[in-house]
């Protein structure tokens, strides 16, 4: 894995709601509203969260039409397993890549 992968990963573990978020997806896979319902938190806002998850690639959404037709955005947790140790931290470090902020 690539540092600039590891800090996408990490920055989206780093808050306690998509903690809390990919928690409740580990238990079952579920759709916005109602896991927005269970979790206490707008769909707005629930939306943001998934999408950063999803881009760290913790979760996986798909759109599926229900029984009456309505459009229904379900995700679920995705298949991962992330070992830390110095090591791992070194490699990944080795590999980032430098901002433009970085280097003024």
């Amino acid at each position: 894995m690539s540092g600039d992968e590891l800090l996408k990963v990490l920055t989206a573990l780093g808050n306690p709601h998509r903690m809390r978020i990919v928690a409740a997806l580990a238990l079952e896979r579920n759709y916005v509203s109602k896991l927005a319902r269970e979790i206490g938190m707008s769909r707005p806002l629930l939306h943001m969260h998934l999408q950063r998850l999803e881009a760290a690639g913790l979760v996986i959404g798909s759109l599926e039409l229900s029984e009456d037709g309505k459009a229904m955005k379900f995700f679920e947790v995705a298949p991962f397993l992330y070992e830390l140790s110095p090591r791992t931290i070194a490699d990944a470090a080795a590999t980032l890549e430098r901002r433009k902020e970085e280097t003024q």
